[in-house]
């Protein structure tokens, strides 16, 4: 006898197994925790097995639900590529469009071109993430991403958008030590200008972090300790002063790239044409 599943409710399986608790994967989907326990026994039941252990650390994968992750990964991403098959041989110059970058790179470098890309596509809407995350594109989380190193997803077209240039900053008009330095979190202490920085000013002390260029750039101007920075960031934030130290630090590219199942897609073609005639150098 086939089995009776609520295939609405793979969802609900995939981010419990992903996440390890109720609180967690009901976040991760947007329902309440009563709801998720619900329909996972309701998945359970109609599967006639159990698909966790319940454990004090969380949800444990059993071996019955071992097997139905590797089926419902499959599922999803079969759904996905329908979606992103679909989306991408829709015709006009109208819907959504979801974008991810930096923080600064958003605010600085992107906005003017979307300002652009709003007076001569109003009927498109581009929503832009900005927050640390990782989008996936080929889960459809966002249809354009820039980032700073290669892509190196499958089926994904990329190319180098643009170099930029860094500098080392410090507040105007402020005294501060002068080796007191504000860099990135620990989370990306290999970063280049981290290295830089380090080697540039000997017995530099690291005074803050922050995993946001924007943060950074705030906390030099408000005199915390000098800091490297994105030159259009530096330049568009008040109260800093560029510092040379006679050899600048590295630069970085950034690229932009999109799941190939959406390259006919006609509004994310023009955004893409606009962002590249604006930007690439």
């Amino acid at each position: 006898m086939p089995l009776q599943l609520e295939w609405s409710d793979l969802p609900i399986f995939l981010a419990i197994a992903r996440e390890g608790t109720l609180g967690a994967a009901s976040r991760r989907v947007g329902q309440s925790q009563p709801t998720m326990g619900r329909r996972l026994r309701a998945l359970e039941g109609a599967a006639g097995v159990k698909l966790f252990q319940r454990t004090a650390d969380g949800f444990v994968l059993t071996d019955e639900g071992e097997m139905m992750l590797r089926h419902a990964e499959r599922m999803e991403s079969d759904a996905h590529a329908l979606a992103r098959e679909l989306a991408g041989s829709e015709q006009g110059l109208t819907g959504m469009l979801r974008l991810t970058c930096s923080d600064w790179f958003g605010r600085i470098v992107l906005a003017p071109v979307l300002a652009a890309f709003n007076q001569r596509h109003p009927c498109v809407v581009v929503e832009t993430l900005t927050d640390p995350r990782v989008y996936s594109l080929a889960r459809r989380e966002a249809d354009l991403a820039f980032r700073i190193a290669a892509f190196d997803e499958p089926e994904v077209i990329a190319r180098r958008l643009t170099t930029v240039s860094y500098a080392l900053y410090a507040p105007a008009g402020r005294e501060v030590p002068a080796q007191d330095v504000v860099v990135m979190d620990t989370g990306f202490g290999g970063m280049p200008d981290v290295g830089w920085l380090m080697q540039a000013i000997p017995g530099a002390r690291i005074v803050a972090r922050s995993n946001s260029r924007e943060m950074q750039a705030r906390l030099c101007a408000l005199g915390v300790g000098m800091a490297v920075l994105p030159k259009p960031l530096g330049a568009a934030t008040v109260g800093l002063v560029e510092v040379d130290l006679g050899d600048a630090p590295p630069s970085r590219e950034t690229w932009i790239a999109y799941h190939r199942d959406m390259k006919r897609l006609p509004r994310l073609r023009a955004l893409v044409d606009m962002v590249i005639d604006s930007l690439a150098d």
